[in-house]
């Protein structure tokens, strides 16, 4: 797998995003882990660069939050973090963001609304969900149940998230295809020599 300047370029953009979007801080609905928006990032650098960017995006995000860059919801950072209640949930955003771009670039030419919104609520959702509640449940010393219980709060929000994913991808599409890797895979089919039939 070839890395380029303009691949590292696009990871960069797409950690500095999801950063971005945790500015306005985290929303507290009364438990040990807060709404964020970086989610929303998450899932658009899943669904925009694909499986192994999207997921070297958030790598390299979460590399610096550790380091001590306040660079989560809130302003959080440091290694302290991964420690936390919602260290499972950060770690699931790698899984998620490569399961959201694995199925919406898997064979395909361009996005399409049904894979884009099929792969935000899998690998963007349910994904980062089954990573992060177990961690939440050992740190926090809850049940399963208990802990799954304690997430359904979440869901109407990442249904939204979901939901603008699919529509700024598609936009994004629309305005700037160059940003998506499938451009490529066109070219590379475009300069294959025909076969000639004997």
């Amino acid at each position: 797998m070839k890395t380029t300047l303009n691949d590292i370029t696009r990871i960069a953009v797409f950690a500095a995003l999801i950063a971005v979007l945790g500015i306005p801080g985290a929303i507290s609905v009364g438990g040990a882990v807060p709404i964020t928006l970086q989610t929303l990032g998450v899932m658009l650098a899943g669904a925009i660069l694909g499986w192994w960017r999207g997921a070297a995006s958030v790598i390299v995000l979460l590399v610096l939050a550790a380091a001590g860059l306040p660079l989560l919801s809130g302003g959080r950072g440091g290694i302290g973090v991964f420690f936390g209640p919602t260290a499972g949930y950060m770690l699931g955003w790698i899984v998620g963001a490569a399961v959201v771009g694995a199925i919406v670039h898997a064979g395909a030419r361009r996005p399409v609304w049904w894979r884009v919104a099929l792969g935000s609520v899998v690998g963007g959702i349910l994904v980062v969900y089954a990573v992060g509640i177990p961690v939440m449940a050992a740190v926090l010393g809850l049940s399963i149940p208990d802990a799954i219980a304690a997430n359904y709060v979440f869901l109407p929000g990442d249904a939204i998230k979901a939901a603008l994913t699919v529509a700024l991808t598609l936009a994004v599409w629309k305005a700037y295809p160059r940003a998506f890797g499938f451009e490529r895979r066109l070219l590379a089919v475009k300069k294959q020599p025909a076969t000639v039939a004997p």
